[in-house]
């Protein structure tokens, strides 16, 4: 048989004369899109950002409520871990999410930093998981990735992106952006 041309494929496709090839794979089941509500957490011990995204078959994904959980230095560790544990229960008991998503501790040189990240995310995580809700954690590089489309995505790109896909009309604090990003992240990647 002789071999064809680019061209010459296109046209016998457009014509309906293409044999499919008998090595090619079958189409993959579409899976099923992510509906319910997800409070997006991006913990920090002095501003974690809290987003809320209301997400239905066939619309666009509805930003509900976002908020960034602001403590004074002021305040002893174990006061800012009592705000961000009251802030996530409020929002988990008002809204009743499906899911919670958490962004991951990032690497940190410091070893205290670490710990203190590690405690405001045990915070979080402690209020959605006394009400029972499903808390899924995912890589600042993932999330940065699944909603920008690269994931060396610069703070004021990630806010950009965030505000633009959710149709948001005032600018979102990073804390929050990065939140709504989240919990975008996981209803794009969401296996059932």
């Amino acid at each position: 048989m002789a071999r064809q041309s680019v061209r010459q494929m296109w046209k016998a496709k457009i014509e309906g004369k293409l044999a499919p090839r008998a090595a090619e794979a079958p189409v993959p089941a579409r899976r099923a899109a992510f509906h319910g509500r997800v409070l997006g957490i991006d913990p920090s011990l002095r501003g974690t950002g809290l987003a809320l995204i209301e997400f239905a078959p066939g619309r666009e994904p509805v930003l509900l409520r976002c908020q960034t959980v602001r403590v004074a230095s002021k305040h002893p560790m174990t006061h800012c871990l009592a705000e961000i544990h009251r802030a996530v229960a409020a929002f988990v008991a008002d809204f009743d999410p499906r899911h919670v998503a958490l962004e991951q501790t990032i690497y940190v040189q410091n070893f205290q930093t670490a710990q203190i990240l590690g405690a405001a995310r045990g915070a979080a995580i402690t209020a959605a998981a006394l009400r029972d809700k499903e808390v899924f954690e995912y890589a600042p590089l993932r999330v940065k990735q699944a909603v920008t489309g690269q994931g060396r995505a610069s703070k004021e790109q990630m806010a950009r992106t965030v505000m633009a896909m959710l149709g948001h009309g005032r600018a979102l604090a990073f804390d929050e952006a990065d939140a709504a990003g989240v919990a975008l992240c996981h209803a794009f990647t969401w296996r059932p």
